[in-house]
């Protein structure tokens, strides 16, 4: 993670899909920006704040419409420029036992950057839905 090596997007607001290579019962998602010691500034006011995460059924109708199913939220999280750069958020799955291939991050705001906001790193934790069966009762 070097500055300036992120994934930006224009204003304070923005979203991404990430697409996964199988279906995954999702269980956390961790974010990374820079530190404070890291970044030449000193401030990390482009980092991500609030955060919303939701799956989708994208792509799963191959349909015309299929971006137009229906998300549900797995949480709403703080990423707190005060702590750890790397941090990980415990998603709510288990009120959607199932698994998805598409997981979206809703970036609400950020730390103070008018122009811009960074995201160095997702990371999305979870099992793979044919290991689900072989792992049960296992974390």
């Amino acid at each position: 993670v070097f500055p300036g090596n992120c994934w930006a997007f224009k204003g304070h607001q923005g979203q991404v899909v990430i697409k996964l290579p199988a279906q995954v019962y999702l269980t956390a998602i961790t974010l990374q920006h820079i530190s404070k010691d890291a970044s030449p500034s000193g401030t990390i006011i482009s980092a991500p704040k609030d955060i919303a995460v939701f799956v989708s059924l994208l792509g799963t109708s191959g349909g015309v419409d299929a971006d137009r199913e229906e998300e549900t939220l797995l949480g709403v999280f703080t990423y707190n420029v005060e702590k750890n750069p790397t941090q990980t958020f415990a998603l709510k799955n288990m009120l959607l036992p199932r698994a998805f291939s598409h997981v979206k991050l809703l970036v609400k705001s950020n730390w103070g950057n008018p122009w811009y906001t960074c995201i160095y790193q997702v990371k999305v934790h979870g099992k793979m839905e044919n290991q689900k069966a072989s792992t049960q009762g296992q974390d």
